[in-house]
């Protein structure tokens, strides 16, 4: 057993120390609130108290308390050394030398991480997003432009609303890449330029979408852990949640999960953004007093209001805002979901990084249209592995990637776009089966 109880206060910090020597036993003891371990690199660090000081919040590095959270650490900190400073008066000891962290599987991926970065494949391209900046204000323009020549009658109303929430839909894939902070060498223009994208263009808040975003990368389709699968007060989702919520599940949920896959048709795609994240958003900034944000947030609707009511009139201009993001709501859920919600859904395993990501995530087939239509976001493998690469970059990386499953022995799952699609439904059907099956037979 390593000396680490002797060495210091779980409590207290660590206060730099760095003198403890842990066995993996001791680390994974501290995973409660209030009492947080971690590795990287074999260094362990006590990060109970500065949790909460945490920039991208506290839950998505509570995650990793009691694990090693090394490849995580690399994946999410664009400037690692910069970081460390902030780590080193955290710092309580490390493994013990007899203590295994990288087997041949984990050793090929951070070398796997190494090669692409030496390849450039993490330097973006600055043409690229002036480019796909461009044809998002082009959009709009043109939807202004088309109520300038053909005036506010009903085919210009939903020509407009098309183009507008195309240009809605492609601005939340741009927000994304700068939201990851995978366009600048400097994040501090990656975060100024994602406050403009989500706040002036799309009405959100740049803090709401990180802390909730990370979450799911940290931990993807792990219950509890990931908010895109806390979905159990709507429709149950995976083979383990419908068995296990049959009895604590209300009477709407007990109508409604037998048929998860019409419900979120009906009801999940096109209310997700106009209803629950609108109000999720409103909420978030005033309640934490994200003044900067619902600044940026009030920019978009302060515009829309000036470039719309005067010619459709209040209440068209407000039936056009909610068909716009009606249209762009389906459009995010389809797309997001087709990577994730027909695979593996369940409780912590505390996998490492590659396994886990690609136990969450499958790619959709390349084209020209398919990368446009998703934001490159067909290549989710890639951007779950390695999420501040260049959007334009995954294409390259790819190959590298499926090589490497190959080795291991794991799946590197590519589907069509519209077999992925058919795959949300399929498996939310099965999963409302299964919350029947077990709800009727308990």
């Amino acid at each position: 057993m390593g000396r680490g109880s002797q060495q210091t206060d779980p409590a207290s910090g660590g206060a730099g120390q760095g003198a403890g020597v842990f066995t993996w036993e001791e680390v994974q003891k501290h995973s409660h609130k209030g009492d947080q371990w971690l590795v990287i690199d074999r260094k362990v660090y006590n990060i109970s108290q500065w949790v909460k000081r945490h920039p991208g919040g506290l839950r998505v590095i509570s995650h990793y308390a009691g694990e090693d959270a090394t490849d995580a650490f690399r994946a999410f900190h664009p400037q690692p050394a910069y970081v460390r400073k902030f780590l080193k008066p955290l710092l309580i000891g490390e493994l013990a030398a007899s203590e295994p962290c990288q087997d041949h599987q984990k050793s090929d991926f951070r070398a796997l991480h190494d090669q692409v970065e030496k390849m450039g494949l993490f330097r973006s391209s600055p043409l690229f997003f002036c480019m796909y900046l461009g044809h998002i204000i082009l959009l709009e323009a043109l939807a202004l432009l088309l109520l300038w020549n053909f005036g506010a009658g009903w085919v210009t109303f939903f020509a407009c609303s098309v183009l507008l929430a195309t240009s809605q839909a492609q601005a939340g894939w741009l927000q994304h890449d700068f939201g990851h902070l995978s366009v600048f060498r400097n994040s501090f223009w990656d975060h100024l330029v994602h406050q403009f994208v989500i706040g002036h263009l799309k009405g959100a808040s740049a803090n709401w979408w990180n802390h909730r975003h990370f979450q799911h990368h940290a931990k993807p389709n792990v219950f509890q852990k990931d908010p895109d699968v806390n979905m159990i007060n709507a429709f149950v989702v995976g083979e383990v949640q419908p068995v296990e919520v049959r009895l604590s599940v209300t009477a709407f949920t007990r109508d409604s999960s037998s048929v998860s896959s019409r419900k979120t048709d009906a009801i999940g795609p096109p209310l997700l953004i106009p209803v629950y994240f609108q109000l999720q958003i409103m909420h978030t900034m005033i309640s934490r007093r994200l003044w900067q944000d619902f600044a940026w947030s009030m920019s978009y609707y302060l515009r829309y209001c000036i470039c719309f009511i005067p010619a459709f009139g209040f209440v068209n201009a407000f039936v056009l805002f909610f068909l716009v993001r009606f249209m762009e709501s389906h459009w995010f859920v389809w797309v997001t979901q087709m990577s994730h919600i027909p695979m593996n859904i369940d409780y912590e395993k505390h996998d490492d990084w590659l396994t886990m990501q690609l136990k969450a995530t499958c790619n959709i087939e390349a084209s020209a249209f398919n990368d446009w239509f998703s934001g490159h976001l067909n290549f989710q493998i890639e951007h779950h592995l390695f999420p501040m690469m260049p959007r334009h970059n995954y294409r390259h990386a790819a190959p590298l990637v499926e090589a490497l499953c190959k080795k291991h022995g794991l799946p590197y799952t590519v589907k069509p776009l519209w077999t992925a699609f058919s795959d949300i439904v399929s498996s939310l059907q099965k999963s409302g089966e299964m919350w029947l099956d077990a709800y009727l037979h308990k």
